[in-house]
């Protein structure tokens, strides 16, 4: 009985089979620790912007924008307090502007948590073309 061996190996091997399984576990991972960090960014960025359009047609003060995205934050659920999250960079009324610099932190796995940090400017010209 003679039995003859291919030259070269085709297909995977079990350690490219487990290697692959495990990029793929960990690319699963990450997406899910960084996407809603993402998601949520947008959606504070438009809820800003929209307060930011409404305080500027209607020449509120900058205390009045800070009370009215507080108000918002509490019927959306965001834990932050907008002191946190933003600072009025031009508090002229009509024509206020702010810098949104925050950080959002997550869960990898174990003791390892992945720091993803969010930070913009929204100008009164940005905020006349929001949409709600």
């Amino acid at each position: 009985m003679n039995i003859t061996l291919p030259s070269q190996q085709r297909g995977a091997s079990v350690t490219g089979v487990v290697f692959l399984i495990i990029t793929l576990i960990v690319g699963i991972k990450l997406g899910l620790a960084i996407i809603p960090a993402y998601i949520t960014d947008y959606q504070l960025t438009k809820s800003l912007t929209w307060e930011l359009k409404k305080a500027n047609d209607n020449k509120d003060s900058p205390k009045v924008f800070i009370a009215n995205v507080s108000n918002q934050w509490n019927i959306n659920g965001y834990s932050e307090k907008p002191e946190e999250i933003f600072t009025i960079t031009n508090n002229t009324e009509g024509a206020m502007s702010i810098h949104k610099e925050y950080s959002n932190t997550a869960n990898f796995f174990a003791n390892v948590d992945i720091i993803t940090h969010f930070k913009g400017d929204i100008t009164a010209e940005d905020a006349k073309l929001a949409k709600p």
